[in-house]
Formats: structure tokens, sequence, C-alpha cells
């Protein structure tokens, strides 16, 4: 469909790719990705009947859009020029028109039979799911059935599948992707600020005289920010970018400073710089005196234990460890501090990593240590990586762990106040928190869930060493609700349940600044298949919980939800449905509807939940003041060997989305294959390895095959792919160890051998 709009457009579709590949390999583009700027300029092929205001389906940045529709048919998607993303969008984003009407689309129920899937309807199909999950539920409690969700859902749905499982069930097993991606980032803003998500907003990059990007390739994971970032270089050119990356990325090659640091040793790059905010005075000593506490473990500790303890991280010391020149580390260090503000941003770098909380902690730390915070240009932000992890799964409470607006399973009170807010008798929110995701695919191992429903996501591969993990699928009652069959987990499922998309249903997205978005509904889903709500709300039907789950619609949904959240420190109650329909998303915190939304939380003036005059009120924590965690750098989990030499880090490209469920069927893209695993030249001549060879890529737990890309763009002793690819599935070869405080596995360091095909195992 996009092809042949695109050839009576003028532009081939060899133009296409040749402009695809120029992004993602770091060239530099002119303008608002504007290298192609006729593609998304260009008037629709098919004439367009009505326009409606949307957010983009992909990534956490949350651009507007408006889909254009004709005949019942989604036919055109443009950028909206009055969102924070003034129109742009990455070629993603211009494809959300297309994503509708690929390949693979799951039309109708299916239930297996003698070992294959078949069609049923609705009706058989939800009888069997209602029967099977009572079943396990009567005879061996309701921790036997578990939810694992996704950060693609619509926030109605992940709160409407929390309240079903936790208050309706009784069970603490729900989870959902985001564990495998935001869990560490959550984890440190709840653990220093008292309450999760970023205090920033989009608008301070337009504010910022200097960004620190650790472990985020922004010019392909997050490219309408990276342009911003690009604008506000271009219009002050004494910004500096400072990039931490192992890779020399498409970001890292706009950067004034690349810090190629080994996979892994962020904590100790960050205590060094630290070391040197205090050697070099530029510590503010009012936000120590006033603003701030000191933790290590469970224990307080004050400014001088921190003095002592980075006495450790001097930069010669720490130079070493993490391969690169102290003098660097020195010059990025005064850069942060010296800067009249500066503006971190980080993604899957930092958390994918069994020190992810750690490393999330301090990067907060510099910025509170430094007074780089709270003011225009000056703060902390963690990028999703999901439209809409952090609305749909962090707020709503929907991991084992949590509860609505910042709750705790844990704590008494937390329990006590959702169960009078949902209309429950004491006690019928379980205690136990539920299994993180590990550990619940870990208990459909051993046996002891014995069903679960998956929406909106692939665990079949998304999962590290995912082989490990599929045998337990196979063995559980496995209900999957999915736009795509088949996916690497619909092999698995005992039901299949076809979902509608996005634009085929109607419900809320937020993305990484806090931002409400609402998506209409504007076409109809083909086949038979249902909105995620609308396969929930049969569910507890079916299983006796009508009466609790009582909001039939998104939009009663939503004001349920909005009133539960005037009862807590991430109160949106301002934000109503008008408000959706008519604004262009709102951020939170917002109490009333007259409030314009917060850009900058915990300031005084600007927050409405902050309170007096001061500097800040960090009202999350109980005595006002941001914690500083020490925190110290540990060796690797898995460290190399002479059998396994070699770390392997794993990421994406631009063109392409998370398992390519829904990327990899799109006819414009075929030509883009992840099938590739970079490696420096100096360790391809050493293992014999030709740009272009076959190779297999081996670590203790799995193999996979990929092309081998010699390139210097990697380190020497690192190597990388992506982990989009079923075909060439790096997930075999990761390792499920995982940060002890978020419970996030560590993706992006493992100890692994590469060969060219055909060889033995020995030679690596």
């Amino acid at each position: 469909m996009l092809l042949g709009k695109i050839r009576s457009n003028g532009l081939t579709r060899r133009q296409l790719l040749q402009w695809l590949r120029t992004i993602s390999t770091g060239a530099v583009v002119v303008g608002p990705l504007s290298a192609c700027r006729e593609l998304w300029e260009r008037q629709p092929v098919v004439p367009v009947e009505s326009w409606h205001k949307a957010v983009c389906r992909f990534c956490g940045t949350g651009c507007g859009i408006q889909i254009g529709v004709s005949e019942g048919r989604v036919v055109d998607v443009k950028g909206d020029e009055y969102a924070h993303n003034k129109g742009r969008l990455c070629i993603k984003g211009l494809l959300n028109r297309d994503i509708l009407y690929t390949r693979d689309r799951a039309l109708y129920p299916m239930v297996r039979h003698n070992g294959e899937l078949r069609r049923a309807s609705w009706e058989e199909a939800m009888g069997l799911v209602a029967k099977k999950f009572r079943e396990a539920i009567e005879q061996f409690g309701p921790d036997s059935v578990a939810f694992y969700g996704s950060g693609q859902l619509f926030t109605q749905e992940s709160y409407t599948a929390n309240k079903l499982f936790k208050a309706g069930i009784g069970t603490n097993n729900v989870e959902g992707n985001p564990r495998l991606c935001m869990a560490s980032a959550a984890s440190a803003y709840i653990s220093v600020f008292g309450k999760d998500e970023p205090m920033g907003c989009y608008q301070d990059i337009e504010a910022a005289d200097c960004f620190f990007i650790a472990g985020s390739n922004m010019a392909e994971c997050h490219p309408v920010l990276w342009e911003r970032v690009k604008d506000r270089k271009s219009s002050r050119p004494e910004t500096r970018i400072i990039v931490v990356d192992p890779r020399r990325t498409s970001t890292a090659k706009g950067a004034d400073l690349h810090l190629d640091i080994l996979p892994g040793t962020d904590v100790a790059l960050y205590n060094a710089m630290i070391h040197e905010f205090i050697g070099g005075g530029f510590v503010d000593q009012d936000m120590v005196e006033h603003y701030l506490s000191f933790k290590e473990g469970d224990s307080a500790r004050d400014y001088q234990d921190l003095k002592r303890h980075v006495n450790r991280y001097a930069p010669k010391r720490v130079a070493a460890t993490c391969g690169i020149a102290a003098k660097d580390i020195s010059t990025a260090a005064f850069r942060f501090a010296s800067s009249n503000s500066t503006m971190s941003f980080w993604t899957m770098g930092l958390n994918q990593q069994s020190q992810g909380t750690v490393a999330n902690r301090l990067v907060m730390a510099m910025h509170l240590l430094t007074g780089q915070i709270g003011r225009p240009g000056a703060t902390p932000f963690s990028l999703t990586g999901q439209p809409n992890a952090g609305g749909g799964v962090r707020d709503t409470g929907a991991l084992a762990h949590a509860l609505p607006n910042g709750r705790l399973v844990a704590n008494p009170r937390d329990r006590r106040e959702m169960e009078e807010l949902w209309g429950l008798p004491e006690g019928q929110i379980s205690a136990k928190s539920g299994y993180h995701t590990l550990a619940l695919f870990e208990a459909m191992e051993r046996g002891d869930v014995k069903c679960c429903l998956v929406m909106g996501t692939n665990p079949a591969q998304s999962l590290p060493n995912a082989e490990r993990y599929r045998p337990a699928m196979d063995k559980t009652f496995l209900v999957v609700a999915d736009a795509f069959h088949p996916t690497e987990t619909t092999q698995f499922a005992d039901v299949l349940l076809p979902a509608a998309m996005w634009a085929e249903k109607e419900g809320v997205f937020s993305q990484s600044e806090r931002r409400y978005h609402l998506v209409p509904k504007v076409v109809d889903s083909p086949g038979e298949a249902r909105s995620d709500l609308e396969i929930l709300l049969e569910l507890a039907e079916r299983l006796g919980h009508e009466d609790l789950i009582s909001s039939r619609t998104p939009e009663e949904v939503w004001e349920e939800w909005r009133k539960i959240s005037a009862h807590s420190k991430y109160n949106f109650s301002g934000i109503t449905y008008e408000r959706l329909k008519r604004e262009r998303g709102v951020l939170w915190p917002c109490p009333d509807k007259s409030h314009p939304g917060t850009c900058r939380r915990y300031v005084p003036g600007e927050d409405p939940l902050a309170h007096g005059n001061a500097r800040f009120d960090f009202y999350g924590q109980p005595d006002g003041r941001a914690v500083v965690w020490l925190g110290d750098q540990h060796n690797p989990k898995e460290p190399t060997s002479a059998e396994f030499p070699l770390v392997l880090t794993t990421g994406r490209v631009l063109e392409h989305w998370h398992t390519m469920t829904i990327t990899g069927k799109l006819e414009a893209l075929q030509e883009i294959r992840p099938n590739f695993v970079q490696i420096h030249p100096a360790d391809a001549a050493r293992l014999g390895i030709r740009d272009g060879a076959e190779v297999i890529v081996r670590s203790r737990r799995g193999q996979a095959a990929f092309i081998a890309q010699v390139s210097e763009t990697i380190r020497p002793g690192v190597v990388f792919t992506t982990f989009h690819s079923a075909k060439h599935l790096i997930n075999r070869v990761t390792n499920d160890v995982y940060d002890p405080l978020s419970k996030q596995p560590e993706y992006k360091l493992c100890a692994v051998s590469i060969k060219p095909k055909g060889t033995t195992n020995a030679s690596a």
C-alpha cells in the first residue's frame, strides 16, 4: 500500500531504502528528518474524507499525529503540527498508516485441538478460558493464574486487568514487559524521589546547554527527540553533547564527547564524575544542607560518607575499569557540572543491567548534587521504549509488587486504601507480592502457575535465555490476545484471541514526559477481532466479577481511573475525557480541570502538589528530601573467559520495532533486515571472520546465527546485535540474571564466542 503511494509521488523504493540506511548509519540529516521531506509532506494518493487527532503507536516519545480516513480505512498519517513534535515523524511514525493492513492479522478466535490451533467461536474460546481459569483457582488457589501484559496496551486495558486480577481474583500475579525495559528507572525514581516517572519535560530540551546521553541511541530509538537536541545544538553551537555508549552509534557520532565505556561499568564512571564534582567545587551546598539525604543499603549516611566513598573512584583509578581515558572522565564531569543547565537522557543501556537501579540512582545523584535539576533545561530524564509503559503499567500499578498510583502491595495502608477505593472488604487484596516476570515464567516452569493470559506482547521471543522458558509456556494453559498470528508466542497458545489494533479501538497512552493522549477509534477491526478491554470485560463477567468491573467503555474506565488518581500524588483528576479529545495531551500532575498540566515536578509554584516557597518539595519522601544513594561497581555477573572471550550487548535499529511482529510485515521495510552482528576489525581478524560471512554467536545458554558486520563502530572485545529478529534470535544467547532491586534482566552484558559458521566450538 505504502509502496504504491511512494512511487506515485516520485520516490522509488530504492530511494526510500537509501534514505533509511542513511539515517541508520548515522549520516547527517538536514532539517526534521528531511532527507526525504517529500515522503511525509506529500499529498495523499487517496482523497481523505476526515482527519482525526491521535498519537503514534510506537515508541515512548508520543508524537502527535493526524490519521486520515477514507471509506472506512486509514489511508494516510501525518505529523500533528500543533503537538509537541511540531509535525515531525520518523519512519515508523509514517508507517502507522500501513500497520493495520499487513499480512498475518489474527482474525478469528482459535482453540488448540490435537496440537493444532483451529478456528473457534468467541463463545467456545472464552468459555474454555473461563473454565480453565475457574478450575485452577478453585483447585490450586488464585495464585495459580496470572496476567502478563504490555506497555503497548491502553491505560484503560492495563488498569482493568490489574483490577480484575488483584481485586477480583485475588492474586498479585500481574506483570508486563515494562519489567524488561523500564523497571530499573522506576525503581530508582521511587527510591530517590519517593515517586515514579521523570520530573522534567520535553520543553527542557530547548533550554539545556549540555546533554548527557547514557545508554541511549536516541537518533535511532527516539529520533524526533534527537532532532530537537540537534536543533538546540544548531541554534546554540556552544551546547555540549556527551554520549556514554560502548558503540559509536548514530547518536555518538553527533556528540562533542563520546565515552565508549566497557559494557556494565556505568557505576564506576558516575562515581568518578561525582568525585570530580566534589574536587572541583561544583557541589551545590544548599542542596546538600536543605534538600538531600544520603543512604547506603539500609543505612543512613551523610555527605562526608559520600566524599569518602567516591575517593575510591578517582578518574585515574576508574579509567582502566571503564576502558576510557581519565581526562575524558574529568572533561565530562566539568561540562556536566559547569553548564548553565544540563539535561540527561537514558534508556535501556542503563536499565538492562544487573546494576541498573544503582546506575540510574547515580545519574539522578549527579543532578541533585550539582543543582542541575528542577529548572528549565536541568533534569534527569528517563526515556520509555513503549507508547504506554509509564501511564499504562507503572502508573496503574500493573506489576507484581505494585498497586495504582505508586502504592505497594507490601504496604498494609496502601492495600487498605485501594480496597476502600475499589469497594472491597478488608483483606481482599493479597499481602503477598506476585511473581516478577522471570519468576512468573519460572513458576510456569515448575507448574505452580497453571493458566496465564498474555496480552499485547511476545515473551517467547523477548525474554532473555528464551529457550529455557518456552517449555514453561507449553505446559501452561496459555491464552494469547494478539493482533497477529503466528508469532513466537502464539505457537504456544492453547487459545488465541484476535485483538484490535491502534485506531481500531479507543484508549489513552502516556509517554515519557507524563503526557496523557487519547487515541480514537476511527476504523473497524478486521474479522472478529475485539479490543483487549472487551476481552477483559468478558472474562470478568464469566468469572463472576462483573459488579466489580463495572466500567464498560474506554471513557467510563478512564473516568474511574481519573477519580482514583485524585487520592494520590499522581493526581491527574483534571485530565477529563473532554480535555483529551480537545487538547494535544496533558502532563500530570493536573489536579483540576482548569490546570494546564505540570512541566516540572517538586518545584513549588510549578507543581501543584509541592508546598511552601523553597526551591524544592520532594513530597514523595517523608522528610521532603531526595535521597542520594551510595553504590559500588560490581564485577560482571558473567565475566569473559577463554571459551567465551567477547562481551555481547544488544539494541535496536531505527526502522524496526521490538520483535518485528508489526514492522517485519511492512512491505516498505522488507529489505531492512536486522540479521547482522557487529564485530571490531581486530577481533574479526583474530577469529578469521570476514565482513558478510555467516557466523554463530554462542553463550553458555544457546546460540544464534548472524551475518558478520565488521565495523569500527564497536569497540574491541564487544559485539552487538539487535533483538528484533525471530529467525536470528539473540535471546537464545542472552543472560537471565537480573537486577536484585528492580528484577530487570541484564540484556546488555553477557559472555559469548563468535565463529564462522561450520567451524567447531573450540575455534572460538
